[in-house]
Order: structure tokens, then sequence, then C-alpha cells
């Protein structure tokens, strides 16, 4: 029991406010207060500053500031983001890297891809480390056929039950000589990633021991902090604790020390990532990520959800930069991979999708839509009402509809911080961004808006923009959302928590008492948690059960043994159980606890059933982790009652807020005056001293027996929507659909198998209108952007009319808008009554499809059917029915060609399986598309559906048409000029383009007259693919948020030669086209308009296989430098993104040894602002293998623009095992044996202005 004479502090030290909930002696039970979170003038920390005033209010004694007794407060418990802050603001400790040789970059490198692959300028994450030590030494996974006797170096056994070979030592001298030289430098802090170390960490624990020795005070080693597979990932993580781990350390020791004992008898526990308590010693930097936003997913499952009744809870916590959604069913949510500030954290955190949209989300109306954010006012300055001269928000839009009142909202704003929000500035404001509006309306021939009106509309945008991540959480993973409760919290959640229910059709809302301060509150009710883990590598049996139960047992005996040293009795101690768990050849996993029957199998197949919507029956099960969580039963918090009610509730005040029918009287109660049993009919606003609470017209309140609030939520009167133009709902509906496009691709990415759609991500999908026309396509792959649209119409024209419900058509055809013939692409119609009403498709790249080199990117194919099957139009579904017989007789069709003598046999696929089973994510994305689109028509009606998809089209048009004017104008040019640009291929075929732009009209002719012909090789682009690259830099170019749709091209006319590279005729060869060419087009075109220097126009395409597999990637070079921007290094650019594979991944899949992968330095041009660097990949083959290379710019290097300099040209070369290098040209292919390695450097990027000498020097 706890002692009721002393107190329990609960903490929530957020980047703004620190909340602190206490449980105090006396009648009262509890105290809150808020504080600033820094305020160095009148205290140092505020987390102790808070217990300090609540210890003096409650004991009536003065508690000074300096140093205080602790010998009344019983434990406190604290979230805090100064782990995530020092993160976000890369305020970590001076740290070093280790890791093996040949991946000194790797950390950098990532996964290659962008973050925003419209931003000309690509940023990325700054990296953590100071310095890096590559060791000496090497691992190789052995697989099952691999001969161990015939493999060099000692055979290990990894503590997975993997084989592994040393085959290189650890040269200690060399490491120890090196970690001297870094210690001597400063650096105190290290990170050991070895490859493999997960597996045998010997390696790692060498090099630690040493470390230790030197002096480090802080060494993380990888195989500790999160034994799993995935160097990047891991390697991200490990470096993570040992960045923050001295800096969390610094923090806890001056929270202590600011107590007189330095809380030697108090409890003091840090809420973790993953919703379990933690002491001081063991909360780490990767643990401490999510350490705020974990609380108020505790407090809200430990006082929302009802354990008999069982019905599942959303929490939506809305905060001022950004809004957290999770989902809690009766177990916490995990996941075992994410990523924060651009860094990848592999360790358990709670599942909390995060959107930046919250009560701080800028307002902005441009391109004829209303947008809020994902730019935010902050702090400070914070909203115009804040009196800090700050920006338009969310939070004025709702000050000025009524729905915060200033008079019941703390006065501590402006200069001295006291006085109220500013209602008359948030007027003014949005006035002037009204007036904007209605410029636009007047010139649309639309009625003008009323201020208020305008400030709806922001709202209502809003909100659509928050409930796009909790259907991510819920319906993509197949709940049904409308049986959900939904839990609101946050500052500014409960304002919108109505509005947010009704949209979901969700029926009841549970406001917590202490909404406001609910991740405080939450840390007071969790528990004590410890978690083991051991990676495995077994296939799931009855034998490979036996094995983990040992396991079970002695992860389980370490993590009692560790709460017991806490003063946790065994009987207070509960362990769980799980198995990491994925199918042979798939890389997702998931944890499954450990069923009642012991039936691992028959759990995971119906949770991979509930997820992806299918199984895969024939395929072995995988163990990839033994895990497990123990649980110490903490003393939590006690719920405290209120009185029930007496009569009707007081009223405190009366106010007019802004609803859908205008301005309605709507009462103001005291929360704290309410009493149980209390009703509230809406409209009605709640007022607390930590959040208010908007109940909405046809909504009704009930306070429960704790205090609580729940709200039944009515249907409420619908918006009668028109077909003509409404600027809010343009914003609505183009959330809408690129909400379908978006949610059609992450289910496409959940269903596939393959590498190249789950973790490449090289896929699209979009959405179509019944003529074929886009509507939107999420931003996936540049590359299939506009040449989607090509390939439906040319099923329409073809199958259109002989459709039926239940019908699925295939293709791949250049001649029928394909991009190449790995991507394949899967078309279904949208029928309503019998009518088509939409099209929905999905394009994925497929591993191998046939041809006649494995992975289907043979560099040297002359004809179109070398490259593979060749499909132009086929009912991949007919009925309902898969025809999987038929589309594997077109799959395996090239290998029944009659062979050419001179030229290479043709095969059929390599990979039927995998292409069956993609096909069917595809189709499964596609139905997921139709059922959204089907909902989003039951809801608002056919016909305003199909206006506002003309009317979102009509947007992206206008805004091309300003944009191409407005480049005009900023470039000199006449009212209809032309500018021109060229470039070559590195056979020396041209790429010409003249670009006339008609200022008057907005309008452009892109004429690629003297374009050179269609090539006797590959590097021919289908039409399609030119549409796209245009698309893809006019999106650049406009540099905001636009619906990529078929408005965009209206304006547009493109004018191709017949004959020429980019217009071949149907039998010619098209592989480099997608792939090469189509960067060659995208680098001309920025040329022309001047924006940057050319990047390294070229996606590296590698393969190698043999008859029964073939693996296919894509290597990242450098970025053309901009007129104000430096080029990045070691990123894929413009029209592809995909990531690539992990090393350690690599090596366990396939037959190689990923000797180098790093950045080729100096390999950027140079400038006054410097083109990026490429990249160094170098494999070895450990069997007979295809190895091919399809590449560009290893003839002509990437060029400067006003004066920069060129980048390094490509090179590829093959290297024999007696070390001799061959040059392999730009594209080649080869049988490499044993030993022989293949070694790419791809192209840097060009430089942008005319380099300093003191520039040449510094490059």
């Amino acid at each position: 029991m706890s002692d009721p004479a002393k107190f329990r502090f609960s903490v929530d030290r957020g980047g703004t406010f620190t909340d602190i909930y206490a449980e105090v002696p006396g009648e009262a039970g509890f105290k809150v207060i808020k504080l600033l979170s820094e305020d160095p003038r009148n205290y140092p920390d505020a987390p102790r500053e808070g217990i300090r005033r609540i210890l003096e209010e409650v004991t009536g004694k003065p508690v000074p500031k300096e140093l205080f007794e602790s010998d009344r407060i019983e434990w406190i418990r604290m979230g805090t983001t100064v782990a995530t802050n020092a993160l976000l603001e890369r305020k970590g400790a001076p740290s070093a890297l280790v890791v093996t040789r040949g991946f000194g970059d790797i950390l950098q490198i990532g996964n290659q891809d962008r973050p925003r692959i419209f931003d000309l300028e690509i940023k990325k994450p700054e990296i953590l480390y100071r310095e890096v030590i590559e060791a000496d030494e090497r691992l190789r996974i052995l697989r099952e056929e691999d001969d161990a006797s015939a493999v060099e170096g000692k055979i290990v056994k990894g503590i997975t039950g993997d084989r592994l070979a040393v085959i290189r030592p650890l040269d200690t001298a060399a490491i120890k000589s090196n970690l001297k030289a870094v210690y001597d430098r400063g650096i105190r802090s290290l990170a050991v990633v070895l490859m493999h170390a997960y597996a045998w960490p010997d390696h790692e624990r060498t090099i630690g021991r040493l470390a230790q020795e030197i002096g480090f005070t802080q060494i993380s080693l990888s195989s500790k902090v999160m034994p799993r597979v995935k160097l990047v990932a891991r390697g991200d993580t490990t470096m993570v604790d040992a960045y923050l781990n001295p800096h969390i350390r610094t923090y806890l020791d001056s929270f202590k020390h600011g107590f007189k004992d330095k809380l030697t008898h108090t409890g003091l526990l840090f809420m973790q990532s993953d919703g379990g308590l933690a002491g001081a010693d063991g909360f780490t930097g990767s643990r401490a990520i999510l350490s705020g936003p974990a609380g108020g997913v505790v407090g809200y499952a430990m006082t929302t959800f009802d354990s008999e009744k069982k019905q599942p809870v959303i929490g939506f916590d809305m905060g001022g930069t950004s809004t957290d959604v999770s989902r809690f069913g009766g177990e916490y949510e995990l996941v075992f991979e994410s990523e924060t500030a651009g860094v990848r954290i592999q360790a358990p955190q709670l599942h909390i999708r995060t959107v930046a949209a919250g009560g701080g989300s800028r307002l902005f109306f441009d391109n004829g839509m209303f947008l809020v954010g994902p730019e935010s006012a902050g702090a400070h300055p914070g909203p115009v009402c804040y009196r800090k001269e700050g920006y338009l928000t969310v939070t004025d839009a709702n000050l000025l509809l009524g729905r915060i009142q200033p008079k019941h909202f703390p006065h501590i704003f402006g200069p001295t911080e006291d006085q109220s929000l500013d209602v008359e500035a948030a007027c003014t404001a949005l006035a002037g961004l009204t007036d904007e509006i209605n410029r636009y309306c007047a010139a649309a021939g639309l009625p003008p808006m009323t201020v208020e009106e305008a400030a709806l509309g922001f709202i209502r945008v809003a909100n659509e923009v928050m409930v796009r991540p909790i259907r991510e959480i819920s319906v993509m993973r197949g709940f049904d959302i409308k049986a959900h409760i939904l839990a609101t919290f946050g500052g500014a959640g409960p304002q919108h928590a109505c509005a947010i229910a009704r949209t979901l059709g969700i029926s009841k809302i549970f406001i917590h008492r202490f909404s406001g301060i609910l991740s405080a509150y939450g840390m007071g009710m969790a528990d004590v948690v410890t978690e083991r883990q051991q990676p495995c590598s077994a296939v799931l049996c009855p034998q490979a059960l036996k094995d983990a139960e040992a396991v079970f047992k002695q992860l389980e005996e370490a993590a009692r043994r560790e709460l017991q040293d806490q003063g946790f009795s065994p009987d207070t101690v509960d362990t769980t159980r799980f198995l990491n768990l994925r199918y042979h050849g798939t890389d997702t996993a998931i944890m499954i606890c450990r069923p009642e029957d012991n039936d691992y199998t028959k759990a995971f197949r119906a949770v991979y059933r509930r997820e992806f919507g299918f199984d895969l029956f024939g395929r072995e099960i995988l163990i990839d982790d033994i895990r497990i969580r123990a649980r110490g039963k903490s003393k939590n918090l006690r719920r405290i009652s209120i009185p029930k009610a007496q009569g009707a509730p007081p009223v405190l005040d009366t106010t007019q807020c802004y609803f859908e029918e205008g301005r309605q009287k709507t009462l103001i109660y005291d929360l704290e005056k309410l009493a149980a049993g209390h009703c509230i009919p809406g409209p009605a606003i709640l007022i607390h001293h930590t959040s208010t609470i908007l109940i909405e017209p046809d909504c009704t309140a009930e306070i429960t027996k704790n205090g609580d609030v729940e709200i039944k939520v009515g249907s409420g009167t619908r918006e009668q929507i028109g077909t003509k133009l409404d600027p809010v709902q343009l914003s609505i509906f183009s959330n809408l659909f690129m909400s379908i496009a978006e949610q059609m691709g992450r289910m496409l990415q959940k269903t596939a198998i393959s590498t190249n759609i789950k973790e490449r991500l090289d896929f699209s999908c979009a959405l179509f209108g019944p003529d074929g026309e886009l509507v939107a396509n999420a931003p996936h792959l540049p590359v299939h952007l506009g040449s989607m649209s090509d390939a439906v119409k040319a099923q329409i024209q073809m199958q259109g009319s002989g459709l039926t419900p239940g019908d699925v058509l295939v293709s791949n055809h250049p001649a029928a808008g394909g991009s190449h013939l790995p991507d394949i692409t899967v078309i279904t119609p949208v029928f309503k009554n019998d009518q088509v009403i939409f099209w929905v498709a999905a394009r994925g790249h497929h591993a191998d499809i046939g041809g006649i080199s494995p992975g289907s990117m043979p560099p040297n194919s002359r004809r179109l059917e070398e490259e593979g099957a060749c499909i132009t139009s086929f009912k991949l579904v007919e009925n309902g029915i898969f025809q999987e017989e038929g589309i594997s007789k077109l799959l395996l069709a090239p290998g029944k060609l009659a062979s050419t003598p001179g030229r290479p046999a043709i095969w059929g696929t390599r990979l039927l399986a995998d292409n069956i089973s993609d096909l069917k994510a595809q189709v499964a994305a596609n139905q997921k598309g139709i059922e959204l689109v089907l909902e989003m028509v039951d809801h608002y009606g056919l016909d305003v559906v199909q206006a506002y998809m003309k009317h979102v089209q009509d947007a992206a048009e206008e805004a091309v048409r300003r944009r191409l004017s407005a480049l005009s104008a900023s470039k000199g040019m006449a009212e209809r000029d032309t500018i021109r640009a060229s470039d070559y291929l590195d056979d020396g075929s041209p790429i010409a383009l003249s670009l006339t732009i008609d200022r008057k009209d907005g309008s452009a002719l892109f004429d690629f007259q003297g374009t050179g012909p269609q090539i006797w090789g590959n590097c021919n682009a289908p039409k399609a693919v030119t549409k796209s690259a245009i698309l893809y830099c006019l999106r650049c170019l406009i540099e905001k948020d636009l619906p990529l749709n078929h408005g965009c091209l209206i304006p547009i006319t493109v004018n191709i030669p017949k004959g020429s590279l980019l217009d071949p005729s149907a039998e010619a060869a098209v592989v480099g086209g997608n792939v090469l060419t189509s960067q060659r087009i995208t680098d001309v075109v920025l040329k022309a308009f001047g924006v940057a220097a050319a990047s390294q126009g070229c996606m590296n395409n590698f393969t190698f296989g043999n008859d029964r597999f073939g693996y296919y990637e894509t290597i990242a070079g450098g970025a053309g430098a901009g007129p104000t921007w430096h080029g990045q290094t070691g990123v894929h650019t413009h029209m592809t993104n995909t990531r690539i594979t992990d090393p350690e991944i690599l090596e366990r899949r396939y037959p190689i040894i990923l000797r180098e992968f790093s950045i080729r330095r100096g390999s950027g041009g140079r400038g006054r602002f410097n083109g990026g660097d490429g990249l160094v990949r170098e494999v070895e083959f450990l069997k007979p293998l295809n190895v091919a290379i399809l590449s560009e710019r290893r003839v002509f290097a990437p060029y400067g623009l006003e004066g920069g300099e060129s980048g390094s040209k490509g090179v590829n070369l093959f290297i024999r095992k007696d070390g001799t290098s061959i040059c392999m040209g730009a594209k080649n292919e080869i049988i490499a044996q044993p030993g022989e390695r293949f070694r790419i450097m791809s192209p840097g990027g060009g430089g942008f202005g005319t380099p300093t000498v003191n520039e040449k020097n510094t490059n």
C-alpha cells in the first residue's frame, strides 16, 4: 500500500510545457500544475520547480528554490523530451562510430532514399557521430548449402543458430591504436556496429573491453543495445544510445542533485517508448524517444478501456505542433522499427502515428485551396493570438469561432506573460486571409466568404488531415473504426473531438478529467517494464519451440532478477513470451504473444490474415527473435471519485459559437463544478484549467463518477454539398483523393512479398477518372507519375465495354502505356450501378519476368521480347476469380520462344511464385481503393465526387499556368519565348529540347525535335516516360504541395518525333529508357529552366542471379547543385527513390559478400555550390552468377551550370581473383566465378556557379 502521508508525482516534461499530476495527502487528494519547460529567469528545472510549488502549497511551509528535502516524496515518475529534443537539435555527446571496414559511411547513406521527392534541394538529417573508425574484421553468414570445409576462415556458431565464418579476425592492435587517437581528441562516447554482430558478438565485445580500458565513459555495443538483423537500423539505434545516453545522464544527475539526499530514498522512474517505466540506470536514448507520448497512451488505455466489454479505443492526442494517434485493444500495440528525426530506431515503441497538424499549425490559401500545415508557429512566436507577432494558426481559427474563451483561458501571454489571448489580432489576421480568399472567389465567379466561414473551413481541413492517420492505424489493419471509442486528450484535442468522431462514424468519445495533462497522469498508471531479446534463425517446428523454451527461461531469469533488484517481490513480477515470426521469403515479421494453446502457427496465420487479407500456405514460418517482456506491478495512482449530481448543472457563462448553421448560443460550464451524472447537451463548452472541451450540436456529454466526460455523438446535420466549386471542399476532396492513393500504396506494401515492393518501395498507386485521366497519384515513384494514365486509357480502349464488376486487368507493354516490362500494372474499374465511375491502378516492379538476363534488366537487349514477358492486356481476375493458370502461361511464355543464333537464350520468369503473390497484392491494393472510392461516393454522392475530381484537376492546371508565367517573367523572357537545352546519352544520341512558354495563358510547348533516332539498344523510352519526367519537373518547380493529376498536363503540349528514341516502335527494347533515359530527360528539362545542375543522370541498375533467382537493385549517386544549395551526397535523385537492401539482409539471402558501400569522395563537381558525391559499391560473388550492369554517365559527365564544374563520370569495374580489373563500360554483363568482384562507382552531381580559388582549394 502507498503511504497516505506521502506525495506521488507524475511528470510530463514536454518541449513547451511541463505538466505535473500529484497525489497528495489531505482531503483534496491531488494537485495539478502546468509550467513552462524553459524559464531560466525563474527556475533552473521545471519538474523540480513544480514539485517544490506543490509541496509548499499542500504543506503550507516554505520550500527553498535551491536544495530541498525529499523525505515526504514516495515516488517521482517522469516522461521527458530531453532525449527527443537533443536528437532533433543534434545536441548529444560528441561521439565516434566503430564499424566494419568498408562501411564507414553506411549510416550516412542509410537507405539511400530522399525524404521529400519533389525537393531539388535535398535535405538529409545531420549525422550523429564526429569520427569513424573502420575495424579490420569480417564475418560471413554461411547458408544451408555452403560447404564449411571449403570456406576460408574459422567457423563459429552464432547465438542465432547460424554458422558463420570469421574471414577476417579482428586486428586488435590497430583498433586499440585508433581508439586511443579518438580518445585523445576528446571523444568519450562510442558506438560499435559490426556486420553480423547480432549473431556473433565476440568482436564487438573485444572492442568494448579495449575502449573501457582506454577510458571511454559511454560504450554502446549494437549486439547489446538491439541484437537484431539489419545493420543500418541496428547501427542507427546504437548510435542514438551512444549520442544521447551521456546527455540523459547529465540531466538525471542535475535533477537528482536538486534534492538534499539526491532522491536516495525516493523511487525515481522514467517512461520508456514502449509504455513501461524504467529506473534511471535503464533509461537509455533509443528507448526514450517517445517518453512523453507513451504516457498518454498508458493514460487512456488504463482509464478508457473496459476489460469486460473489450471495446477498442483510438487515442487522439492533439498538441501544438502535431497530433499523435494510437490504438488500444487490450494489449499495447508495439512497433520494432521506426524513424524519428531522420534516424532509424530499432527498439520496441508504442505504435503511435504522428501527423504535422496541431493547434499551432499555420493556415495558408494557395492554388485555390485551404492548406493547414505542415509548418507550425511553435511556442515562440506562436499563434497570432499569443501577442508575440506570431503566425495565423488553427488556434486563432478556434478562437475566432468562439470555441476557445479568452476570459476562461490562462492569462499567460504577451511580453510579460500575464495577458489574455488576443481575439482582435486573430480576427484581423483571419480577415486579411479571407480578403485573399475572396479575391480568388471573385475571379472564379464564386460567392464571397465571411471570416467565420473561412475560419470554419480551415478547421474542417485540419480535421480531415488528422483523420487520415487514424484510418491508417485502424481500417488499414483490418479493424472496424466505427466499433472504437475515441479517447481525446492533449491541449487542443477536445476542441476537435466531436467533429473527428463524426467524420469517422464513431459514436462515443471519452475525455479524461485530466485530458490536458493525460501524458503526465499516465506516468502514474504505468508499470515497471524490462525486456530481453535474442535473435534466432530457425524454422518454426516442435524442435525449434523446444529450443526456444530454454532461451525463454534464460531471458526470464535475467529479467526477473533485474526487477527483484529494484525491490519487486517475486509475486509482483509477471512475464510475457513472444516469438517474432515471418514467412520464408518475406521481410514482414510479426511479434506473436504466446497463445494459450501454445500454437504459434495458428496465431501467426490469424494475425497475418487480418493484417494482409490473405495467407501464404505452403511457406515455412521462420523465427527471427525470441523475446520476453517482464512487468513489475507498481503502486499506481488512485482513481478519485466526485460527488453525485443533486440538481441541474451550474452554468458559468454564455457565449456565441460558430458552427455549420452559423452562430449559436453556447453555454459554458466549469468542469470542476459539475457532478457525476450531469448531462450537458451541445452546443456547450466545458472549461478546465488544462483544456477546453467543445460539445458540438447534436452531441451530449455526461459526467462520470470519476469526473471524466463521455460524449454521445449524434449524426448531426449533414452539410449539403453541391457540385459547384467551394474552396474548402476543394481542399477536403484533394486530401480524400490523395488519401485513397496513399492507402492503396500501404496495402500494396503490406501484402506484397518481394523485396522490390515491400522493402525497396518500387511501386506506385493512383486513382483515375472514368476517362482514364489521372485524379490522384500518391508520391511514390516519379517515373510512374504521368505514365500510368496512358496504361489505363489503353485498357479502356481495348477492354472498356467488355468489363463487368469483378474483372481486373493487367498490362506491362510499352505500347499500352507501360514504362518497361518489369513494371507490371494492375488496373481495376470501379463500378456503381453497372457504370464505370473511376479506375484504380497499382504498378509494381517485379524482380524477374524472364528475358535474357536474371532480374529482367538486361544491359544488351535489342528487342522487347528479350526483356521478358510482354502483356498487352489480360483479365487477371475475371468474375472475381484470379486467373492463375492464364497469367502463369503469359509469364512463362518467353521461355518458349525460338532462340536466335548468336543471341542469348530467352527465359520465362524465374520467380513465378513471387510474381503471383505480388500480383495478388496489387489486386488487393486496388480493392482497397475501390472500397474507399465507393465509401466516398456513398457519403457525398457521385455527382459531387466527380465534380470535385474536375475541380481538383482545374486547380492543378491553374497552379501550373501561374508557375510557368512566373518562371518566364523571372528569366526575362519575352511574352512568348523559347529556351533550349540538350544533352547526350553515352552512345552519343542527343536529347534536344526547345521549350516555348506563352506567358499570356501560362502554356508551354516541350518540343523534342532534334532528339536522336530509335537506338539499337534498350535506352529507348516510351512516350509515357517523357510525360512523367515533365510532370515531375513541373511539380518540383511549383514548390508547394499540389495534387498531381491530369490538370498539371493540360497547359502542356509535348511534341516528340515519331521513331525517335523517345517514341520508339512497339518492338524496341526499352528497359533502360525507364531507368536511364528518364533521368537524362529530367536533367535536360531542369537545364532549360536553369534551376539545377545535372544529377548523376542514372540509377546504376545492378542485377545478378541464375536460372533459379534474380536480384535487382539501383544505386544512388550525387545530386546536382542549385543556385542556393549544395547537391546532396549518396542519394537517389529525380525519377526514382527506391531504397537499397540492408547489407546483412542481402548477405543472408544471396550468395554474395558486400565488401564496400561508401561515399565516393571528391566526385561531386566543384562550384559556388558543389555537386553531391557519388557512391562506391563492391560485391564479391560466392557462386557462379550472371552479373549485369545497366548504367549511364560513363562517357559524358554530369554537367555543371553557370560556371560550375562537372561531376565525376561513373565507373564499372570487374575484378578478377588475381586482382586485375576490367572496365565494363556503361552496359554489360558477365558470368562471375566465386571470389570475383564487381565494383560500381556512381557519378557525382554537377556544381553550380563558378568556384572561387578558395572553394577549389577547400574542395
